[in-house]
């Protein structure tokens, strides 16, 4: 009966326990793919009705992001640590990378650290509010710290517990975009030869 109380007692004491922001970098750490289902709602300021798209996204740890929109319109979105590519209904690949477009590619550097909880790429461009919000949820909020993110964003909050759940982007403008991830999958831990040629433009 001591041993049981005893057990009880420690399992409670666990579950107890709060998430801390380095504990959370270490979970996404140890994550090398992780696939998953997103739908987005960008609410823009004087529009009556929300934009809202949807599709599926995978986070390779060393690929980058890859993003594919199946509603309203198909669009592919790859990001890794040279450049990123947009392909749009069909179209030629749009290219941007760091000489030939500085800002648009931090932004999107800072979109990967963003679906990664990069606490290193994070911390050099916000400050970073976290709360433990029980049950092994958390609550990171980022306040711009840097130009031009300060221009463009008032702040970005992500949620989640075992996975990134959501990310809520506020900019200067009044308008918000809300971006939901299900459905997260870890296996399998490599990419499929399907999946590598993803990352091949």
């Amino acid at each position: 009966m001591i041993r049981m109380l005893f057990t009880l007692l420690t399992l409670c004491s666990l579950s107890a326990q709060a998430v801390t922001l380095d504990e959370l970098q270490q979970r996404f750490a140890s994550q090398p793919v992780v696939r998953a289902d997103f739908n987005q709602l960008r609410t823009i300021k004087g529009m009556t009705q929300p934009l809202k798209s949807s599709g599926q996204l995978m986070i390779a740890q060393d690929k980058g992001l890859w993003w594919q929109q199946a509603k309203p319109f198909p669009l592919t979105l790859v990001l890794d640590e040279k450049r990123m590519v947009q392909v749009m209904n069909g179209q030629p690949p749009e290219i941007v990378t760091a000489d030939s477009n500085p800002q648009m590619f931090q932004f999107n550097h800072l979109l990967r650290a963003l679906f990664q909880a990069d606490r290193s790429v994070l911390e050099q461009n916000f400050a970073l509010d976290f709360h433990d919000l029980g049950q092994d949820r958390w609550r990171l909020v980022l306040t711009p710290s840097t130009s031009p993110l300060d221009k463009l964003f008032t702040n970005i909050t992500l949620q989640g517990a075992g996975y990134l759940d959501t990310i809520q982007l506020n900019d200067r403008q009044g308008d918000r975009t809300d971006i939901t991830l299900s459905n997260q999958r870890l296996t399998p831990t490599t990419l499929t030869d399907a999946e590598q040629q993803r990352f091949v433009f």
